[in-house]
């Protein structure tokens, strides 16, 4: 017994001291963005929710240690599949591709809203090249728990700002999953979006223009100016010319749409600032 107890003891405190360093230690997004790359992986599992069979590695550069999601699934309709006219979840060009997370969080750099994301970058483990994104901490629910639980935000009108964000973005990329289930909040109410596996869409379109209502005055300004030269600089080489083409065919109908939302009820009423809360 006493072997099988010692064993246990070092395991509980082997957690122990993991859970310390995750919530004690505090990196930039860049000093992220070189742990993600470079950590050694000690440890992996399920990381549970979800169907892209993403796991929870566990990462440590032997002073700092902390997990991060990998997703590796590239999966899409074959060539003689769409000429067939098959469709994948109600979708001739269906793609679920772990290269959109990598993207879509470039792309929020450029636009200004890579707060609301994990760092993200491509990495390969065991002979598998996926996203590595860095593991959210001080989650408090998913907009699943929250809707069940009927929890509301201390900050209604900040909250509802944020979400406005997010769906802008949404539209930018044309995800076609932003479900409860990827859209986090914190303790302190900040509102995370994870999983764009199945974004970047070729439809030139919005999908939900009326949703559009307000926007953030950095996130409008950084639209204004977005370039396709600006995308292929950052996703390039994880995207497509036919889906940067679609980004950037929506970047035009979302500036159109607040510009005209401005026009006819006034900046005020439609520009905020979320870094000040006016």
């Amino acid at each position: 017994m006493r072997p099988t107890l010692a064993a246990a003891s070092v395991l509980a405190l082997t957690v122990a001291v993991q859970a310390v360093a995750q919530t004690a230690v505090r990196l930039t997004p860049e000093q992220q963005r070189a742990f993600l790359t470079d950590a050694k992986v000690i440890d992996s599992r399920p990381a549970g929710k979800g169907i892209t069979r993403s796991l929870r590695l566990t990462l440590s550069d032997g002073v700092v240690t902390h997990d991060a999601g990998f997703q590796s699934i590239d999966d899409r309709l074959t060539p003689l599949e769409r000429a067939q006219g098959k469709k994948r979840a109600g979708e001739l060009n269906f793609v679920d591709s772990y290269k959109y997370n990598i993207a879509a969080f470039e792309i929020a750099r450029l636009v200004g809203v890579d707060g609301m994301m994990p760092v993200t970058v491509e990495r390969r483990w065991r002979n598998q090249t996926g996203s590595l994104s860095w593991w959210v901490d001080d989650v408090l629910m998913d907009e699943g728990d929250r809707e069940k639980s009927n929890t509301r935000p201390p900050e209604p009108l900040a909250f509802s700002r944020q979400r406005q964000s997010m769906v802008i973005f949404a539209e930018l990329l044309r995800d076609m999953d932003r479900n409860k289930g990827n859209i986090l909040y914190t303790k302190d109410w900040r509102v995370i979006m994870i999983d764009f596996s199945r974004a970047f869409r070729l439809d030139h379109a919005l999908r939900y223009p009326d949703t559009v209502q307000q926007c953030d005055r950095m996130f409008y300004q950084k639209l204004q100016t977005l370039t396709e030269a600006d995308i292929r600089r950052v996703a390039g080489n994880h995207l497509t010319s036919k889906e940067i083409e679609g980004v950037m065919a929506r970047r035009q109908l979302l500036v159109e749409r607040i510009g005209r939302l401005i026009s006819e009820r006034g900046e005020s009423n439609v520009l905020y600032d979320l870094t000040s809360g006016m």
